[in-house]
Parts: C-alpha cells; structure tokens; sequence
C-alpha cells in the first residue's frame, strides 16, 4: 500500500477545509488559489466556508536553458523572490533575470485573463485572503505570491498547503500571517508524494472549478455529507455494545492467523469488553491459541501462569498484581480480569497443556519502564527536570506525537551525561532482575529456552539499546514497535512448535500502534506501527479491526503519572470519522470493508481521527489527540460505539469515583 496521504487535490481540500473551520462563515473571506494544482484544493476550502473563489497567479523563473532549475518567482504586479544561491552559484547575469521576469510578468496577466475568462477578478483589499496550492518544497512561487498580496492590502494573508517540506513551513511562517499545513512529509521530495492520485490540472479544469463555485452553495456548517452517511448506514452491521454478530466477524476473519483489535482509547470500557468477547468467540470456535498484549513481557507472563494452572496465585486478581506501573488500568481492570478468570476456566477444560490458550505481552520492560525510572531518578536530583519529563511523556504514547522521538533525558530534561548513565545503568539492572524474578516464579520446560533465546539479544545489548532510545538517534516509537512486532513473530514461531501447527493469536493494542501506520500522517515523517508490520510480514494471514466513539467518558489523567480519573470524553470534532459515524446514527455498528463497497470508498478519504492514551487534554483537542487517517487503509474492519463509558480500574480512586460532570470544561479551555 503507497505511503500517501490523500487520494486526490480536492481530498486535500477538504482536509485543509477542516483545518481552517475557524474562518468559516466570515464574509470577509476570498480563497486564491494558485493555479493549476492549486484550484482543486482550493475550490474545496471555498465551498466549505462559504468563500468566494479566485485564482492568483505566480510565475517561476527557470534558468534559461534548465528551465527545471528554478532561480526565482514573480506574481502579481511585479512582485519577486529570487533564490539568490541559484543566481550566484550560476553566475547568472542580472540581465538576464530581468528578461526572464519581464517575459513571465507578462505570462502572468494572460494567463489569468485565460483562467478567468468573463469572470469578474476577486476583491482582496481588507479581506482575509487564503492562498492554496497543493504542495510546495521551495515555496518560492509562494512567497512571491504573498509578496504582491501584500500590496493589495488584505487583512490577512493565510496559506494553506496539504504537504510542505519542514523548513519550506517555518520560512512561510515569517511571511504570512498564517500557515496551515495537513502534513509535513520527511524527507520530503515532491507534493505528489502525499497523494494517490496526481494527475494534472487542465486549464478547462480550472475554470470549471471557478464557475462552479461561482454558482454554488456554501456546504452546510458542520456535519459531512449525506451521501456518505447514507453510503455507511446502508452497510452498517449491528454490533450491540461493539460487539459484531459471529458470522460477521468469522467471515473478517476467515483463514488469517492473525487478528489484531484495537481501540481509540486505553480507557474504554466498551472496547476492552468487545475484544475479550470477539477473542472469547476465536479461541472456542476458531482455534485461536493466544492473546498478547501491549503490555510487558514479564508482568503478562505472570498471567499467562496463571491462565494455564502453573502458578501460585489463587485469583485472577493476584495474577494481575506485577502490572503495577502507569497506567495500571490499562489492564488492571474489571473487564480484563473477568476475561483472565474465564481463561483460566477455558484452560482448565482442556485436556493436553500444548492446547490451553496462553496470556503474553509484546512490549518486554521497553519504554514506560524507562520513562518511570527517567523520572524516579530526576525526582531526586532535578525537580524542575522531573516536571519537564512529565510534560514531554504525556504527549509520547501517540501515533504521530511531534516529531516521534521520545526525547532523551539530556533533550527532554535539560540534565547531563552523569544521569543518563545513571539511568542506563538502572534499567539494564531492571531488565536482569525481571528475567530472573520469571525464572523463579517457574517457567514450563518449553517456555524456558524460548524466553531466554527473546531476552538474550536485547540483554546482551541493552546499554547501547538504552541509550539509544534516550538520545534520539533512533525513533522510539519506531523502535518500540519493531519489537512488539519482532515479538509476536516469536511467539508465533514458539507456539506453533510447541503445538504442531501454525498458531493463532490475536492482539489487544490501541489503534495507534495496529491501525496501519501507512494511511496515517504519521508515515509522512517516517513512521511505522506494528500494523503495518504485521501487513508487509503476513499479509491476507493477518486482519485488523479498529474500534472508535464519538463521546462518553474514558478513564485517563491529565499529567502523565498521574492517578485515574474518569472523565468526560468531549464530543469528536468535525471533519473526523468520529462525527462521520455519529450521524450514521446508531448506537453501536461493524463494517468489513471487503463487504462493504461504498463505505470503503467514503473511508478512503483523509478525515481526522480521534486518540487518546494514558493522558486525556481537551484543553488542547485538536492538536493533542488527533491525526489525519484514511481509516479504510488503516483498518480491515471499524466497530463504531457512539457514546461510551470509562473502563473500571481495580483501583478506584476518589476522583475515579466522582467522576469529571458532563458539559464542563477544564480551567483555560
């Protein structure tokens, strides 16, 4: 599947449309588009503010016999940027800069009579103009569009680009009042890179673009349109409380070996509710033989003991206790515990071990371990540090969070060398002692050779692994995901010889980390999950469903660390598939888009979606917890529960309890 964003420029319209909501229904505004690539975008920003549509016209100057080589731009009146290192590097005379800017000036006036036609040019002076175009690495076109903006005196000066090179964006910044950007692709080589399809705009195109937003309605204000819901709730399947009828997910399912579940949150109850039941479903009539988790290796094991009668724990609460760092509801809660304690007595009906179902975790004392001792240790030392970390954890666990690095200490913290060691040295000691604890808790005779063959590798380098992670110099979101997957495969590989047959396991993860990172923004700047993984390494052998809610409440905390608190989950935003499904209608549906056509193709356009981990910030929404995401790449199948509520933890704490009141917003919001 191609790592591109947007299915076409008018998808990238939309998907700017939404990132510009904010000016919607100001009479103030008139949408430029620049032209050709930029009219479709743009006519989609036009319609959905209800703006009046023009094209601007900027002009690139190619170097005389390289034309591809660009020295500079001109637009408008006479306004130009040249690139001043082209001109230099090539000792290009200034003659004859001047010839090539008087012959594209003059191109300039033609082609915008040309585009026009009998269309009456747009006033500017006093407006909020928005400048579109469909990407751009350089960005001198627009910058010299914005330059002669300027002397027709608009209000404001917006742009507003699907894909954009880093450095292009902050450049851009200087010169307009504002810039929005749907993606920042890196590296970045081309704005055809973000799209599926790239083909060229006529000149016909254009102004058939302009006639038609000359003549046609605003979209209506919020809400999305009611072909596509009618599309979605034509296909919908009922899936009471998130959970699909039998037929429907054993014919998703089909032969795949693998099926991973996901959910838009770490506290959901309805989501964990509907993974143990379709997992249930799989493992009694499917033959699935494992569940692994996004939670450590070691802390899982012990439930896996458990879940086959080969440990002391009398309960499937004890068996919980090793999950004891933040955030311990993610699965020290009452569902995950009834589904431990229906296990235990699935196992306990069969006959032969190699045929109980097992209990795993794919994360192997990795990254919130480091994070704890990063911030136990700076506790001690460094205070103001320690809160710093805090601040910087609370965006990591996030698909696409920034720049998806979890900064080192020195980076995130402002603390030196002596604690990196410092710290480097306690989790190579922690990774030892976990090892050992497992051992003497018992291992079965089969487990042993392959829970240190999983081990060894990663002990024998865990100071260079560490420190790595901490410094950047690797994605750790990356990292982290690489192993999750490279453990699963293990897994894969110790069961199915251990039961003489290929194994079938399903996978319990937030949608970050098994929706396909390649049809999120996220895969512009590099990104991989373990969907995608499990993807490119099994192919139709694997099946992936994502699980979302439009409100509710949801168990999190506002400070990474922080004790649970169940609050209120605020109503998805507009242009998202959240709002999308929530004006469906119903109360809970499944859609396989291999049986489902026309929702497939509404899906495959980028809409916003919604994830909240461990910390949940309506203060800041939109940036924090949303990302852009063709969700029928992403997924196999979506299970869609309109209002949800927040997932029990074992340990209800007072503000658990009392819970955040509906309707009300945290201070500063």
């Amino acid at each position: 599947m191609p790592d591109r964003l947007f299915r076409d420029r008018r998808d990238a319209g939309r998907a700017l449309a939404g990132l510009l909501d904010h000016y919607r229904g100001r009479h103030d505004l008139v949408v430029l588009a620049l032209p050709r690539g930029g009219a479709p975008a743009g006519y989609e920003v036009a319609r959905a503010l209800g703006a009046p549509l023009d094209v601007f016209v900027a002009r690139k100057l190619g170097v005389p016999g390289q034309e591809d080589l660009v020295m500079g731009a001109i637009a408008g009146d006479g306004a130009l940027v040249l690139n001043d290192d082209v001109i230099r590097g090539l000792a290009i005379p200034p003659e004859v800069v001047e010839h090539v800017a008087g012959w594209e000036g003059r191109e300039i006036t033609r082609w915008e009579r040309h585009f026009r036609q009998d269309l009456t040019p747009r006033k500017v002076h006093g407006r909020v103009a928005i400048l579109v175009d469909d990407g751009l690495a350089t960005g001198v076109a627009v910058r010299a569009a914005i330059k002669a903006l300027r002397r027709l005196g608009p209000a404001r000066v917006v742009v507003a680009l699907p894909a954009a090179s880093e450095a292009t964006y902050e450049e851009l910044e200087v010169e307009a009042d504002e810039v929005v950007c749907a993606t920042t692709p890196s590296p970045f080589f081309s704005a055809d890179q973000s799209y599926w399809d790239f083909t060229e705009v006529t000149v016909e195109d254009v102004r058939d673009l302009l006639r038609a937003s000359a003549t046609s309605a605003p979209a209506r204000a919020g809400g999305q349109g009611r072909a596509e819901i009618t599309a979605i709730r034509s296909e919908a399947l009922p899936a009471d409380e998130g959970i699909p009828a039998p037929e429907a997910l054993f014919d998703l399912v089909g032969d795949a070996h693998l099926v991973l579940i996901g959910g838009s949150s770490h506290g959901t109850h309805e989501f964990y509710a509907a993974r143990a039941a379709m997992t249930r479903r799989l493992i009694e009539e499917k033959g699935f033989c494992a569940v692994a988790v996004q939670a450590d290796w070691p802390d899982a094991y012990r439930v896996n003991r458990y879940v086959q009668g080969l440990s002391q724990d009398a309960t499937a609460e004890e068996a919980l206790r090793d999950f004891q760092r933040f955030p311990t509801w993610m699965w020290r809660n009452a569902v995950v515990l009834d589904f431990v304690g229906w296990l235990r007595e699935h196992n306990d009906r069969v006959l032969g071990h190699s045929d109980k179902a097992g209990f795993y975790g794919l994360d192997l004392y990795e990254i919130h371990r480091a994070m704890y001792e990063v911030i136990t240790y700076l506790e001690g030392v460094d205070p103001a540090a320690a809160a710093r970390a805090r601040e910087r954890y609370a965006c990591f666990d996030h698909l696409g969070s920034g720049d998806g690095q979890m900064y080192g200490i020195t980076a995130a913290c402002g603390a030196g060398e002596d604690c990196e060691d410092e710290v480097v040295r306690r989790l190579v000691e922690l990774r030892r002692q976990a090892m050992d604890s497992a051992r003497r808790q018992g291992l079965p005779a089969e487990d042993e050779l392959f829970y240190a063959e999983l081990n060894a590798a990663a002990t024998k380098t865990a100071d260079e692994h560490y420190r790595s992670m901490f410094s950047g110099r690797v994605s750790s979101w990356n990292l982290r995901d690489h192993h999750m997957a490279d453990t699963l495969d293990a897994l894969a590989v110790h069961l199915g010889r251990r039961r003489g047959r290929p194994a079938k396991i399903v996978v319990w993860a937030h949608n970050a980390h098994v929706g396909d990172a390649r049809a999120t923004e996220a895969a512009c700047r590099g990104e991989i999950n373990l969907g995608q993984l499990a993807r490119e390494r099994h192919g139709s052998g694997c099946r992936i469903i994502g699980l979302t809610t439009y409100t509710g409440t949801v168990t999190a905390t506002d400070l990474w660390g922080g004790p649970a608190e169940r609050k209120w989950l605020r109503p998805a935003l507009s242009d998202s598939d959240e709002e999308l499904f929530h004006e469906v209608g119903q109360k809970a549906f499944f859609i396989s888009f291999t049986a489902a056509p026309r929702s497939a193709d509404v899906l495959r356009s980028a809409r916003l979606e919604r994830m909240v981990a461990a910390v949940y910030r309506p203060q800041s929404e939109r940036r924090s917890h949303y990302f852009r995401a063709r969700l029928r790449d992403q997924f196999d199948a979506v299970i869609h529960v309109d209002e949800t509520r927040a997932v029990e933890p074992l340990e209800r704490t007072a503000r658990w309890s009392r819970g955040e009141i509906p309707g009300t917003d945290p201070p500063g919001l």
